[in-house]
């Protein structure tokens, strides 16, 4: 079948910032978004918001517009973030972000019924209950088809440092599960998600739709949720791999880093270069070491089996995309990526809290409510 890809004419920008909705008092999850979205209705007025729903009812999502820039992405977001705050505050419902809660019980969660979400639930059951997760996902526009897979094929060898900068989920229902990013993990195990296949051809990935299509796998082209995926309707590569992102200046900086990755991969095919590729055992494996030990994993940085600390190569490659985020005018937030490991990751400071407060979970929900307003 044929699968129409627009296109951008421009390194265009969106994101989609999953937020979780938190009781003021018990710190659990809050199944408020239905009266949430009734209180954002109501301050928006005539305007449209940039908030829409998501799979559970303890979550809404931040979506911004077409963006030339990460600065005006996050302008975006701050003024949707401004407008969910006002809205959630006289309801006693806080917010925060991070790849799961600390504490709360899937089992308690309530489902949004749409049409999608009561077909998710009834194929993946289980699984598809325990899907407790947020994440963050990143648009860029690309010109042509023909560019997508190459890009996208060369993007999973930075797919580690992406995973271990944004991790955030190491803890589920009230456990440490000794992984710096459980929702990775968790998340795969549904039937249309994880790493995608490295498609030499858009000709080949429109095989697979069809496929996917004629055996009933998928009933739309949207319907496969990998971590790394073409996004047609948009003409854009929408990047899935983040944990939920519980700071504002870390979203900027990891937005900024996708954007410029793809620029910068887009640039080179421009140049007549043949974009680097890596085994997909390989892909594999670094998901996993990125997942279990985050920044302090041991990455495999090419299809020769070269490896080093995930952390040393993050400092190669910020200075390499650095005249590019000069170009994109993103720049400062680029160089902010740098930070995270010097800070730690949301995953360590989430576990730093809990030590120093002797296991109190409640105080890990209080820290991440306080980190979303920086």
């Amino acid at each position: 079948m044929v699968v129409p890809f627009p296109g951008s004419p421009r390194p265009t920008l969106g994101v989609e910032w999953e937020i979780a909705l938190v009781d003021r008092v018990t710190r659990d999850l809050s199944n408020t978004a239905a009266e949430v979205f009734s209180a954002v209705e109501e301050l928006a007025g005539s305007e449209t918001p940039h908030i829409t729903k998501e799979l559970l009812r303890n979550t809404v999502e931040l979506v911004t517009g077409i963006h030339g820039t990460v600065g005006e992405a996050m302008s975006d977001l701050d003024s949707s973030l401004h407008l969910l705050r006002r809205a959630a505050h006289p309801l006693g419902v806080e917010l925060i972000c991070a790849g799961t809660h600390p504490f709360a019980q899937w089992s308690t969660q309530l489902v949004t019924r749409t049409p999608d979400y009561d077909e998710l639930i009834e194929r993946t059951q289980w699984w598809g209950r325990q899907m407790l997760i947020w994440g963050v996902h990143v648009h860029v526009g690309v010109s042509s088809a023909d560019r997508v897979f190459p890009i996208i094929n060369a993007l999973l060898q930075r797919y580690p440092h992406l995973l271990a900068l944004s991790a955030s989920s190491p803890m589920w229902a009230g456990v440490d599960t000794g992984y710096a990013s459980n929702r990775a993990l968790m998340f795969q195990q549904l039937p249309t998600a994880g790493l995608p296949y490295q498609f030499e051809t858009w000709s080949e990935y429109e095989s697979f739709i069809d496929d996917q299509m004629k055996t009933g796998v998928i009933t739309k082209i949207g319907g496969m949720h990998w971590d790394i995926r073409p996004a047609p309707k948009w003409g854009t590569i929408e990047v899935r791999v983040f944990d939920g992102v519980s700071t504002r200046a870390e979203l900027g900086a990891l937005v900024a880093l996708v954007h410029c990755l793809i620029v910068d991969l887009d640039h080179r095919l421009s140049a007549g270069e043949t974009l680097p590729n890596m085994q997909p055992w390989h892909v594999k494996e670094n998901k996993w070491r990125a997942a279990r030990y985050g920044l302090d994993a041991e990455i495999i940085l090419d299809s020769d089996s070269n490896e080093c600390l995930v952390t040393d190569d993050l400092e190669r490659l910020l200075e390499d995309l650095t005249p590019v985020a000069v170009a994109l005018g993103c720049a400062d937030e680029l160089a902010s990526v740098a930070d995270i490991p010097r800070r730690g990751a949301s995953y360590q400071r989430q576990r730093r809290v809990a030590e120093a407060t002797g296991g109190d979970l409640v105080a890990v929900v209080d820290a991440l409510v306080a980190e979303l307003g920086t």
